[in-house]
């Protein structure tokens, strides 16, 4: 493995807008570490993993470690925290684990493209395609499709496996301080990790179950939405940070609590993205939950709000490729019936829950300001 930097020497953001950079440093150490690894098998391998080191690299808002610093300097900042022996006092810790999220979301990221069948994903082409470009570009022989998502779920793999060893200190473990895998609090943030992990996968499994059942139901798009994105995204990385830096269970209870409500706004935000976001802007074509047949919580409320006939025009409107005129249809639907003003006071009201209960927390002020602001924005991303 090459020689990088210690994980102790990363500098502590001198504030959560500086975390993603700090993390963005961290993943690029660990690459340049287990990427010869990955090449002395074969050089196949080794470009697979470069492409996903461009992937992860490229891009993201990196909100889950951010939101993971958050909830850890949440943690030290306690007011009358009594901190045992070798509790989470250094940043290094935290960053770490957060670029172990930046890995899970990669493959969640690659198997989602493969699963929806999307072409570009940041404005570049997704895993499965860029694979079966280099399949096509070499002229191999078999199917550069099936190769492309074989591929891609490959990658993907590798992804979460590498999330794991980076996450327990795998690769860098000879430079964490003596224990540090062993103590109280590690001990237990890994079971907030292992935990996050079955919740988005299972997340993941509800959500194809619906679509194939055709379940529009508001109920199982909450389900949905629980699982794969309020827990995975915001209220796990909370409290994984405030677990990390051993938080009273008090502060753990009210950071999941924020979590899940800010977390269920961000997906109803990401739902009117989904359906009436720019593509400059989201990196993906515009109406891509339409197309996919996402059965999201702006589709389930749109259908229960619109009559028989309106209901069935919109029916047909998902789950597959729109001419422009299609999908000015299926947006003003579902603005005629009011689904997108539903969403967006549901938004508002889950904004107005998690702002009151970060207010209450018993942490330093300027952390709860840093919080209320991250919090505020992950409900209210432009269309």
């Amino acid at each position: 493995m090459t020689s990088a930097r210690p994980v102790d020497q990363f500098a502590a953001p001198a504030g959560l807008d500086d975390v993603p950079d700090s993390v963005g440093g961290v993943l690029s150490d660990f690459f340049d570490r287990v990427i010869p690894h990955a090449a002395a098998i074969d050089p196949v391998v080794g470009e697979a993993a470069t492409m996903l080191r461009e992937f992860t690299m490229n891009g993201g808002k990196r909100i889950r470690p951010t939101l993971l610093y958050a909830g850890w300097r949440c943690g030290v900042s306690e007011v009358g925290r009594s901190p045992a022996p070798g509790d989470g006092d250094n940043p290094a810790e935290a960053l770490r684990a957060g670029a172990a999220i930046e890995l899970i979301q990669a493959c969640a990221l690659i198997h989602d493209d493969i699963i929806d069948r999307s072409d570009t994903r940041r404005g570049r082409p997704t895993i499965h395609r860029a694979v079966e470009t280099a399949h096509t570009d070499a002229a191999w022989s078999g199917d550069p499709s099936a190769f492309g998502m074989a591929g891609a779920i490959l990658i993907g793999d590798l992804a979460l496996s590498w999330a794991d060893d980076l996450f327990h200190g795998v690769g860098v473990a000879e430079e964490l301080p003596a224990g540090a895998l062993r103590r109280g609090a590690a001990r237990r943030a890994g079971a907030v990790w292992a935990a996050m992990r079955t919740e988005v996968l299972g997340g993941q499994i509800l959500d194809i179950v619906n679509e194939s059942r055709g379940n529009e139901s508001v109920s199982a798009a909450y389900r949905v939405m629980e699982f794969k994105t309020a827990a995975y995204t915001v209220a796990r990385p909370l409290e994984l940070g405030a677990t990390l830096a051993g938080g009273s269970p008090a502060l753990i209870n009210a950071l999941r609590s924020v979590g899940h409500d800010l977390g269920i706004a961000f997906q109803l935000c990401d739902d009117l993205l989904g359906v009436f976001g720019d593509p400059e802007q989201t990196g993906k074509p515009s109406g891509d939950d339409l197309v996919a047949g996402k059965r999201t919580a702006l589709i389930a409320v749109g259908l229960n709000r619109a009559g028989a006939a309106t209901g069935g025009e919109l029916r047909g409107l998902i789950g597959r490729e729109l001419s422009t005129d299609e999908l000015v249809r299926a947006r003003s639907i579902l603005v005629d019936v009011g689904a997108v003003a539903d969403m967006e006071q549901r938004i508002d009201r889950l904004d107005e829950r998690a702002q009151a209960t970060i207010a209450a927390l018993n942490v330093d002020g300027s952390v709860r300001s840093e919080l209320s602001a991250l919090g505020h924005r992950l409900g209210h991303r432009q269309r």
